[in-house]
């Protein structure tokens, strides 16, 4: 294993010293693509040509040297191997101990986050990951992980299947890619009998044993239908899900699972970067804030100084000030001795001065209450002078407003005299024009009795000449039915019964006579 690696590292040196034409030790960006591109093919590693530009952005523009090479070598070609080594145990059978590979990270290198090339060589050399397996299954694990990682092969393996044509099963190796399905006479990959094409219309279904074939299943495409017989139930079943997987991420326009893990491993590692990034960041915000901090503690302590130095010396000054203060105060307090000494006798002579002041006081005051007694006097004289002059004018003012009330009443009684002779004059001629009133009415009355008497003699006379009129009416119809009962008119018979008279049957109807006496009452109306 150790030989492989130096091998690889020194087909790497030659290649970098090759494209080193002028011997600086220092090769182009350019160069190195093309150089990292061709590492990657032949690795058979996905190549990110924006890794390198990402890993030098930091750099001058100029050449890389072989030292500031190799570290990307291992960070984007040859870094990251924890995926494969655990595919590689699943391949192999066993199970993957995260624990155990946890633990070996941190006694192989505690500075590193992943496996090299050269460490996962020397992993699977020396047998850690797995113990008690021999070389062909290590090797059939390798070659297992190699096709679904690099050559996209979901699944593969030998199974029987029915031909179009002559309907007889032959075994085929099938190879399930993400949207094909090839098969072929053997596993060596070298005579190619045909290809399934797999999109989201197809689907795949479970057939019952028939015809003595076992483990049947369908796979339906748009133009064909493909019956296949798989060597036991389970692996008839991990087909089936396998197929069925791929048709559904083909509906969903999903990439293969490995290629999707690995987009979610390069932007985990994008986000660690730049977590990585912003945490750098952090750490020179704050090493820049704690040499701010210690700039401003030093000033700070610069500032303390200085203050230390301005109050020592305010200190010797203040000590000094005090001596002065101290000597200047004991010059004053003799000073103050001797004008205190004066001060007591000129208080001994103010003393009697004093004393003759308070006797002349003690007589002015003497004076002053008999001064404040006749002027006491002279106030109650002029304050009883005062009170009288004041009843004197109460009384006038009193005197003043009698007379004024007086007169008040004097000019309301002529007032009332002369209202009282207005209204009784009013009296009398509304009195006077009452009695005109009452002859006018009487007057009235007399007429309307004279109107009442007249009418009385009218309503005599129509009453009269009314019961006149009565008689003449009533010997009128006498003489009338006396004339009508002689006289019989020739008439056809009527079907009506005849009216009997006193003188027998009449000689007109009822109607005819109705009608008689209505022109009567006509006539007598006119009249």
């Amino acid at each position: 294993m150790g030989g492989l690696k130096d091998e690889l590292l020194k087909a790497i040196w030659h290649a970098f010293t090759a494209l080193d034409l002028d011997h600086s030790g220092k090769v182009s960006k350019s160069q190195l693509k093309v150089l990292s591109h061709n590492l990657c093919t032949v690795l058979k590693v996905p190549h990110d040509p924006v890794a390198l530009e990402e890993h030098f952005r930091d750099d001058d523009e100029g050449p890389v040297s072989n030292q500031g090479y190799m570290p990307y070598l291992n960070k984007f070609i040859l870094e990251k191997i924890e995926y494969l080594l655990k595919k590689l145990t699943e391949a192999m059978g066993g199970g993957w101990q995260q624990e155990q590979f946890e633990h070996y990270k941190i006694n192989f290198d505690d500075s590193k986050d992943g496996l090299s090339a050269w460490e996962l060589i020397e992993l699977i050399g020396n047998g850690q990951f797995s113990k008690g397996m021999d070389r062909q299954t290590v090797s059939m694990a390798i070659n297992e992980v190699f096709n679904e990682l690099i050559l996209d092969v979901l699944k593969q393996g030998y199974m029987m299947k029915k031909g179009h044509r002559r309907k007889n099963w032959t075994e085929r190796w099938f190879v399930l890619k993400p949207n094909i399905i090839s098969y072929y006479v053997s596993e060596d990959l070298k005579d190619k009998k045909g290809d399934i094409l797999l999109d989201e219309n197809c689907c795949v279904e479970s057939l019952p044993d028939r015809d003595g074939k076992k483990c049947l299943f369908l796979i339906k495409c748009f133009d064909k239908t493909f019956e296949i017989s798989a060597s036991d139930k389970k692996k008839k079943q991990e087909w089936i899900q396998a197929i069925h997987s791929t048709i559904h991420l083909l509906k969903l326009g999903s990439p293969p699972p490995h290629k999707e893990a690995r987009q979610r491993r390069k932007e985990l590692r994008k986000k660690l970067l730049a977590e990585h990034e912003e945490l750098e960041r952090q750490m020179k915000e704050l090493q820049v804030a704690n040499e701010n901090k210690q700039q401003e503690l030093e000033t700070v302590r610069k500032k303390l100084e200085e203050a230390a130095s301005r109050a020592a010396e305010e200190e010797r000054k203040r000590l000094q000030t005090q001596v002065d203060l101290q000597a200047r105060f004991s010059t004053e307090l003799e000073r103050e001795k001797l004008i205190r000494q004066q001060m007591e006798e000129q208080v001994a002579q103010k003393s009697s001065e004093l004393e003759q002041y308070l006797q002349r006081v003690r007589e002015l005051e003497d004076m002053y209450l008999k001064l404040q007694e006749a002027l006491e006097d002279e106030r109650q004289a002029r304050q009883d002078e005062e009170t009288v002059r004041k009843l004197q004018a109460r009384l006038l003012e009193e005197e003043s407003s009698k007379r004024a009330e007086l007169e008040k009443w004097h000019l309301e009684q002529q007032q009332a005299i002369r209202t009282t002779e207005a209204e009784k004059q009013e009296l009398e001629n509304q009195r006077v024009i009452k009695e005109q009133a009452l002859q006018e009415a009487v007057e009235q009355l007399q007429q309307l009795e004279l109107e009442r008497k007249q009418a009385l003699e009218q309503y005599e006379g129509v009453k009269k000449k009314l019961e006149l009129a009565t008689n003449k009416t009533k010997s009128w119809k006498d003489k009338v039915a006396q004339h009508e009962g002689l006289i019989r008119l020739i008439e056809p018979g009527s079907k009506n019964p005849h009216l009997i008279t006193n003188w027998g049957p009449a000689a007109f109807t009822q109607a005819e006579l109705e009608e008689r006496e209505k022109s009567w009452k006509g006539k007598k109306t006119t009249e």
